[in-house]
C-alpha cells in the first residue's frame, strides 16, 4: 500500500518535483540520477553502501568511508547524498577514494528497485537517521543488510514518530541493524518497538578524531583565549569579553582565528581600534611575549592553535550560521564556550554539555561570566578539562563498530 501510494504521488506531482529541484541548484542530470538512472559496474564483488544526506552527515562519516576502502579493499564503495551541498563536499572528499558518488534515489517503488538494480549493494549503512519507506521493504525483500549507524531522534521527531508508532514499528523493523550515538537514543528506538537484538549502542562517530601532530614551535607567553572561526559581528563580541577578562586576568592573551582568511582586514580594523598590540600569524609569529593579540591568518593551523589555547569560543553561534565542532578544542581537554546557535552541532554540544566539558551561553555577559569562572577558580578549570577528556575517552570507538557490521554482516 506504501509503496502505491507513494508512486500515484510521485507521477502526479513529477513536474511541480522537478521545477522545486531546478529552483533549488539541482541540475538535470541530478534529478535523473535520483529516479535510479545510475550508471555503475560491481564487477561481481561486494558493494558498501553509504549514505549521508547532507554535509554534516557527510562530514561524520568521512573518516569511516575512507577506513573502509582500505579495510575492504576488494570490495566496491558507493556514496549517495540527498542534498546537492552534501553531493558537492562527497565529491570533494571522496573522488578518487571510493568507486561512486551519486545521488539517494527518490523513496518511489519504480526509482528505488531501479537504483538497487544498477548498484547491486551488499549492504546500505544510512548515517543519523533516514527512514525511507520504500528502500527499507525493498532491501528487506533483496535480503540487503539496510542498517542506521550512528542514529540518533531529536525529541520533536520522536513524538511524532512515537504518534505513529503503529506505522513506524513494522517499517523499522525492516531493518538489519540500527545503531545509535547515546543510549538516549537507543531508549527512543526501543519504545517505537524495534527489536532489542538488533538495536545496540555504538557511540558517535564524530568522536572518532586524532589530534593533529604540533608541528611547529609557538609561545603563547601566559594564558590564551582562542577565538576560532568568527563571523561578522563576533570579534567585537570577543573584544569585548576579551577586554573585560583582561582587567582581572593581566597575563590573558587572544587570538583571533576568523572563519573566513578574506575577511583579516575587517578583523584587524576591529583590533586596531581597540588600543591592543596584535599581530598577525602570517607574519611568522612565534611567540606572543610582545603582543596581546594575535590574528590567525594562515590555513590549516587553527586545529594545532587549540592546543596552545586554554579556553576556547566557538563561532558562528552568536549569529544564525549554527556553530562550528567544538571537537576540535575538547580533544586538547580544552573547555568550550559557544553562543546560543548550534544546531548545526546540537549532537554534540548535548554530549559535552551533559559531561560537563563545554559551555552554551546566551550573550555576551554569560560568555564573560563562563570564561571568568574558568581563569579564576583552578579547581574548576581542571575538572571541566578532565571531563573533556572522559567524554572523548566514553565517546571513541564508534568507527571500529561499524566496521565490525561490515564484517559480520559480509565476510
Amino acid at each position: 500500500m506504501i509503496g502505491i501510494i507513494s508512486e500515484i504521488i510521485y507521477r502526479l506531482f513529477y513536474p511541480i518535483l522537478l521545477m522545486f529541484h531546478l529552483q533549488n541548484g539541482y541540475t538535470k542530470e541530478a534529478v535523473t540520477l535520483k529516479q535510479g538512472y545510475v550508471s555503475f559496474n560491481s564487477d561481481n564483488k561486494k558493494v558498501i553502501m553509504f549514505h549521508g544526506v547532507s554535509v554534516g552527515e557527510v562530514n561524520a562519516i568521512e573518516k569511516l568511508i575512507k577506513k573502509a576502502k582500505e579495510e575492504f579493499p576488494d570490495s566496491k564503495i558507493v556514496v549517495t547524498t540527498g542534498t546537492n551541498t552534501g553531493q558537492e563536499i562527497a565529491h570533494k572528499r571522496l573522488d578518487g577514494i571510493v568507486d561512486l558518488v551519486t545521488y539517494f534515489p527518490f523513496d518511489t517503488p519504480s526509482c528505488v528497485k531501479r537504483f538497487l538494480d544498477n548498484i547491486k549493494p551488499d549492504i546500505v549503512l544510512i548515517a543519523e537517521t533516514e527512514i525511507w519507506p520504500n528502500i527499507a521493504i525493498e532491501c528487506k525483500k533483496r535480503k540487503i543488510k539496510l542498517c542506521i549507524i550512528n542514529g540518533r531522534i531529536s525529541d520533536r521527531t520522536y513524538k511524532s514518530y512515537k504518534a505513529l508508532k503503529f506505522f513506524f514499528k513494522p517499517l523499522l523493523n525492516n531493518y538489519a541493524g540500527i545503531y545509535t550515538q547515546s543510549s538516549e537514543d537507543l531508549d527512543k528506538f526501543l519504545s517505537l518497538g524495534t527489536n532489542f537484538k538488533t538495536t545496540k549502542r555504538m557511540n558517535n562517530l564524530k568522536f572518532d578524531i586524532t589530534k593533529p601532530e604540533l608541528t611547529f614551535d609557538f609561545d603563547k607567553s601566559g594564558r590564551v583565549l582562542l577565538c576560532a572561526s568568527t563571523h561578522s559581528g563576533e570579534d567585537e563580541i570577543c573584544l569585548e569579553v576579551y577586554k573585560k577578562l583582561k582587567d582581572k586576568h593581566q597575563d590573558l592573551k587572544l587570538i583571533i582565528a576568523p572563519r573566513h582568511i578574506t575577511r583579516k582586514d575587517e578583523v584587524e580594523s576591529i583590533v586596531g581600534e581597540s588600543g591592543y598590540v596584535y599581530d598577525f600569524r602570517s607574519n611568522n609569529i612565534k611567540s606572543m611575549s610582545d603582543i596581546d593579540i594575535l590574528i590567525l591568518d594562515t590555513m590549516g593551523e587553527l586545529g594545532k592553535m587549540f592546543a596552545f589555547s586554554d579556553i576556547s569560543f566557538i563561532g558562528g553561534s552568536f549569529n544564525k550560521t549554527g556553530g562550528h565542532n567544538p571537537l576540535e578544542s575538547i580533544i586538547f581537554s580544552k573547555p568550550v564556550i559557544s553562543g546560543p546557535s548550534i544546531h548545526n552541532f546540537k549532537d554534540i554540544y548535548a554530549i559535552i554539555q551533559n559531561a560537563g566539558a563545554g559551555f552554551v551561553v546566551k550573550n555576551k555577559d554569560e560568555f564573560f561570566n563562563c570564561a571568568d569562572k574558568l581563569l579564576s577558580d583552578f579547581q574548576y578549570y581542571k575538572n571541566t578539562s578532565k571531563a573533556g577528556e572522559d567524554v572523548f575517552t566514553a565517546q571513541q570507538g564508534a568507527l571500529e563498530y561499524v566496521l565490525n557490521i561490515i564484517r559480520t554482516e559480509l565476510y
